[in-house]
């Protein structure tokens, strides 16, 4: 929790209701973005960013595994999210556990959708090698390095670039397994198939201080906020989820 004094906190709520924020940005404008991907060798894809002092990581590791026996046509996504005790005070003990639960939930929704799949952002079919026996499980690994407000966001971007940095290993199948027999494979160390994001979602949160709302809310201000919004939007401009 950001301690302000009361004139910190007047200061804060009267530069947004005047459209000026402490920073100097406007209610609707963000802080400069900057992404670096490949920044974990040993992983499928990797990408990190940074907003302001907010610094965060993401990481995709894919494996072969076995598809669930009630979804045998799709392949697996685990999202997990881990708040570095060293980000901020308030990640210290049981306040990192939680937020990275909730952080991790709210990004799993984002990418997958609702139960019946409507506004998935990543094709689980696409991960199959061979149904009801193998498949893709992709792991993806969230950390936040630093932590001046806006988390959800600038997760979400990462995962999105950390996605657009993931080749998945071309696999060949043997002819020849029948029955319940669990086929042979190769797995190429040399070609690789680029992982599709044109669906995967941008994630924007509408923080509302006072009687406004504003983007890309930093600490402080998230400390003074009433409510906030996130919404997951894709490319083709579709809403694919709301989380509050």
């Amino acid at each position: 929790m950001v301690g302000l004094s009361i004139g910190e906190k007047h200061f804060i709520q009267g530069g947004i209701a005047q459209d000026l924020r402490s920073d100097g940005r406007k209610r609707l404008t963000t802080r400069p973005i900057y992404v670096e991907t490949g920044v974990i060798s040993q992983a499928n894809g990797s990408a990190r960013v940074r907003m302001g002092a907010t610094d965060v990581i993401a990481s995709v590791k894919a494996e072969l595994g076995r598809p669930n026996a009630l979804q045998p046509d799709k392949g697996k996504v685990v999202v997990n999210v881990d708040c570095s005790p060293t980000a901020a005070p308030m990640f210290e003990g049981r306040g990192g556990e939680e937020l990275s639960a909730e952080l991790s939930v709210a990004l799993q929704h984002c990418l997958l959708g609702g139960k019946s799949g409507s506004g998935a952002g990543i094709d689980l079919s696409s991960l199959v090698v061979v149904e009801g026996k193998i498949c893709w499980d992709l792991y993806i690994d969230g950390l936040v390095v630093s932590s001046d407000g806006n988390l959800l966001d600038a997760l979400g971007a990462a995962i999105k670039a950390a996605l657009s940095n993931t080749g998945i290993p071309k696999v060949n199948v043997a002819a020849g397994a029948s029955g319940d027999e669990q086929p042979e494979v190769d797995v190429s160390d040399e070609e690789f198939l680029q992982f599709d994001t044109s669906r995967v979602p941008v994630i924007v949160t509408l923080t509302k201080v006072g009687r406004h709302y504003i983007v890309d809310a930093t600490s402080e201000e998230e400390s003074q906020m009433s409510s906030a919004v996130s919404i997951s939007i894709n490319r083709q401009g579709h809403i694919c989820g709301l989380t509050g």
